[in-house]
């Protein structure tokens, strides 16, 4: 199996900065895009970024300029470092890989159960 754990969320005010940190583990032959999505209360879940096993990334219009996303192959993670934050950006944020599975012998998509990222003052 693989399993998605994120960290780094937290209560932040106006203006300040997060690290969000994504460890993929398990039974992983090959990690392709990597990214991270989230879901504010009574909203839809919307994507924050991508980044490709190449580094190529993609990011939403809202957080441009603010967020940036990379990752470390080596160990399996992704990150999210997030500045300038604002109110409207407090949401469950969910990192996402897709993933080569020796076990499935095939790619698919996995999710982390999700990090509380709260700004206010």
């Amino acid at each position: 199996q693989v399993q998605l754990v994120e960290s780094g969320g937290g209560l932040v005010q106006p203006g300040g900065s997060l690290r969000l940190s994504c460890v993929a583990s398990g039974s992983i032959l090959s990690i392709y895009a990597m990214g991270w999505d989230r879901q504010a209360p009574g909203k839809q879940r919307e994507l924050v970024a991508t980044i490709t096993s190449s580094g190529r990334t993609n990011y939403a219009d809202s957080v441009k300029g603010r967020f940036t996303i990379s990752r470390d192959n080596a160990k399996n993670t992704v990150y999210l470092q997030m500045n300038s934050l604002k109110p409207e950006d407090t949401a469950v944020y969910y990192c996402n890989a897709d993933v080569w599975a020796t076990a499935t012998r095939r790619s698919d998509d996995y999710w982390g159960q999700g990090t509380q990222v709260t700004v206010s003052s």
